[in-house]
Order: structure tokens, then sequence, then C-alpha cells
């Protein structure tokens, strides 16, 4: 009997422990974001109205309907006064850039970005693991990543991921990319270094669809260091709790409503078409069926489904009836609350209708999208890189407390939505964050109006006819 009790008890100990073992490896695989530094151009870099102006100008395959059409679409784009362009525009070379200029753009930025954060951290170049380099539109050789491993004399065994054409979700990738990493691999450091160039990208044609992303996009970056090591945990900010990607670059309506192109005189351009917001809607639409079960209570789901159920039942019975409530093609909300599951809303900067839709199929405030907002007036579209200034004004507004859930929602061309959702792992302030960008600003925003001046300046344009229409002096110098 004694024998029996003694192997019985050995058994249950083996079972405690191999429980325990499973649990205390899980540990080893969640991915913890460290820090981050985001890129503040110098402000010689920084585009003002007139200055928009002769930039426009100066680009003599436009004329009058031109003008009318980029003043109709920069003052509605929520921009304001204060973004950055690349160094080749103030130079008056955006019609001849080079391969170095995207180049430089790119070392300015992770010089900046990537010295700051691991000084800030007191961590060695040599001390990174894993290493992943974002930037959609710009390939050389040897790649950005091999250029910063070369900069900051890291290992010869880091693992190195260098990304291009992911677009304006690419950032979320990278993250993917290094919580997978995570999973096989612990007590590591990983880097990743999200931006953009514009230099070999800003279109001068006079295309439309091409033309409009000269207004909305703008030069920015950010860097991220993120771990799985235990040491590192309590000093942490954000723990990632989920991610979902949807990638709907099968349908040929998606694949080619955001896309690099040529226009018919063989000028490269970014071409953003008429299509864009439906492809949008609907790899949205299907990232939030997948999402939404992982953030969300089961009390809101149950509430969700009874609630979606009562409508249809609603809408057949006044169908069979010969009268519908409301009127043909009026699209129905079930009414799911976000923000049962949900604090903070950090959504991609892609535009303000883009902002504006998100904020009204999710049901949020305006307090909801007020980063998103202010963000977009005062960096712009900085692609990848702009999730991650949402965040940064949520931190310096001193809005994010330990236990509150951030979700992330990027789109990006293939066509790509991808999300995720992050817990704020302690208390964070301004204080706490001396390399926030916001910092020297936070106190302006949100401003009275974000109206951008462009109107004011340039409105006689609209009255302008194209037989008597002359640029004035003052933006021919």
């Amino acid at each position: 009997m004694d024998l029996l009790l003694l192997l019985f008890s050995l058994l249950f100990s083996y079972l405690l422990f191999k429980i325990w073992k499973l649990i205390d490896s899980k540990q080893d695989k969640y991915c913890y974001i460290l820090d981050y530094q985001l890129h503040k151009p110098s402000d010689d870099r920084m585009v003002s109205t007139r200055f928009s102006g002769e930039i426009i100008y100066r680009n003599q395959n436009l004329g009058l309907t031109e003008y009318k059409f980029l003043l109709k679409a920069i003052v509605s784009s929520g921009i304001g006064e204060q973004t950055y362009a690349p160094r080749l525009v103030f130079e008056g070379r955006e019609e001849r850039p080079s391969l170095q200029d995207g180049i430089s753009e790119m070392e300015e930025f992770y010089v900046d970005s990537i010295g700051k954060l691991l000084e800030r951290q007191q961590i060695s170049p040599k001390d990174i693991d894993i290493l992943v380099v974002n930037v959609s539109m710009l390939s050389s050789m040897p790649s950005l990543a091999s250029r910063i491993i070369n900069h900051y004399k890291m290992r010869e065994d880091i693992k190195v991921f260098n990304l291009t054409g992911m677009g304006c979700s690419a950032s979320l990738i990278s993250v993917d990319i290094v919580k997978n990493i995570f999973k096989s691999y612990t007590n590591k450091l990983a880097l990743v270094a999200t931006s953009e160039s514009l230099s070999p990208n800003w279109y001068s044609g006079n295309n439309r669809s091409m033309i409009l992303a000269n207004c909305l996009f703008r030069s920015g970056g950010c860097a991220i260091l993120l771990t799985n090591k235990r040491s590192l945990r309590k000093k942490a900010m954000f723990k990632l709790k989920c991610m979902v990607r949807t990638h709907h670059g099968a349908r040929d309506d998606s694949y080619n409503c955001c896309i690099q192109n040529e226009d018919e005189q063989g000028r490269v351009g970014f071409y953003l078409g008429k299509n864009l917001p439906k492809a949008a809607t609907r790899a949205f639409v299907d990232n939030l069926k997948v999402i939404t079960p992982k953030i969300l209570p089961i009390t809101e789901l149950l509430r969700f489904m009874l609630t979606h159920l009562i409508k249809k039942i609603k809408i057949r019975q006044n169908s069979s009836k010969g009268s519908m409530n409301l009127p043909p093609g009026t699209p129905l909300k079930a009414g799911i609350n976000f923000k049962t599951g949900i604090e903070h809303f950090c959504i991609h900067t892609g535009g303000k209708a883009v902002i504006d839709g998100i904020g009204h199929s999710l049901d949020l405030t305006e307090y909801d999208i007020e980063p998103a907002r202010m963000t977009l007036h005062r960096f712009g579209n900085t692609s990848a890189s702009s999730l991650w200034y949402v965040l940064a004004y949520m931190e310096a507004k001193k809005r994010l407390k330990r236990g509150d859930r951030v979700f992330m929602i990027s789109f990006g061309a293939g066509f790509k939505c991808n999300s995720c959702v992050w817990e704020v792992v302690r208390d964070l302030s301004v204080g706490e964050s001396k390399g926030n960008v916001w910092n020297h600003c936070i106190d302006d925003y949100p401003p009275k109006s974000i109206t951008n001046p462009y109107l004011e300046l340039f409105g006689w344009i609209e009255d302008e006819e194209a037989e008597t229409f002359k640029v004035p002096d003052a933006l021919m110098m």
C-alpha cells in the first residue's frame, strides 16, 4: 500500500512538473515592446502651405484643371503645415531623383532613431539578435538592413530580414516575423526599423490617381526594440496579445487598387485607384471577423449574435409584408461594442476618409480617433511608421495605463489589412519617454481647428478660367 502511494505521489508530482514546465515555457514566447523611437526630421524639411504651392507650380506638366483638383484634395486631406518632405524636394530636384537620394534619406532616419533608442536603453548594437527592416519603395544593394549592420557593427550571427513592397501595413508584418521567431528562440532582443523612402518616388506627372500620393505621404520612421527576455519584462512597455493578417492579393480589383506604376510618359508614381475604399472595407471586414472573437468578452459576442439575429428576423418579417423600415441599400449596423475589450484605438493615418470610415464602422467617439486625426495633421501619412506616431500621441497625452489594451489597425498595398492588440504592461507617462516626438508640442493638441490654410491662400484658383489663368509672380520665385 505504501509503495502504491509512493508511486502515485511521484506520478502526480511529475504531472505537476510537466504542467509547470509547459506554462513556464510559454512565458519565454511572449513578445514585448521594450521601447521605441520615432524619427522627427529637421525643421528645414518642413512643408509649409506656400512651399507646397511652389512645388506644384514647378511641375510643368500640370495645368489649371490639375491645380483645382490638388487644391480640393489637400484641403480635405486633414494634413497641416508641419509635415516633412525629403531633401531633394527643397533642392528642386524631385524630377531627377538619384539612388543616393533615397539611401541618404533612410540613413538620416536610422542613424537618428536607432542611435537614440539604443543609447536610451543602454544596449550595445552587438546585443541585438534579430533585425527586421521594412522600406517598401527602395531596394538597394547591399540592402538597407546590411547598411544598418555595417553602421552599427552588429554581430555576424544576427538574424536579418529586409522587407520591401509591403506598403503601409509593413510594420505589423515585421512585428509578426519577430513574434514567430520568439516562439522558437528564447532570451532574444529584436530591432525593427520601419520607414518609407519618398525621394525616388515623388511623382512629377499629371495623372490624378498618382499625383494624389504627393498630397498624403510624408517623411518619417520608427525604430522598435522587442524582446522575450524574462529579465526585461518589468521594463517593457507593451505585450503583444494577438495579431491577425488579411491578404486579398488573389482579388484582381484589390491587387490593382494601390500599386507602384508608370504613367503614359514613363514617370514612376504610386497609383491610388477609385476602388481603394471598397477594397479597404472588404479587407477590414474580413480581418475583423477573425480578430473580434480574440479580443472581445464572450458576453459582448453573445449580445452581438442575439441582436444580429433579432434584426434579421425583423427584416424578413417586414420584407414578407412588402414594407421595409430602411431604404434599399442602407447598410445594417449590428452595434457591436469594441470598447468592451479595447481601451485605445491606434488607426492608420491613411487619410481623413480612412480615419472617419474606421471610426464610423467601430462606432468610435472623437476622443477615440483624436490620436489618429492629430497624427495625420502634424506628421501626415508616414506609411508603415504612422501607427507608432499615433501610439506616441496617446503616450504623450498620458492615456496609457497599466492593463489597457491598444487596438492597432493598418492597411497596405497588395491589398492587406493587418491588426493586433497590445496590452500596456506598466503606466506610461511623458517623463519616462524623453524621446517622444510629441513632447515639444503636445500641449498644443488638439488645436481649436485643424483646417489647413490652403483654401485661404490658394482659393482664388477656383474662380480662374483656363483662357486667362496666370500663376502669380509670388509663386514663380
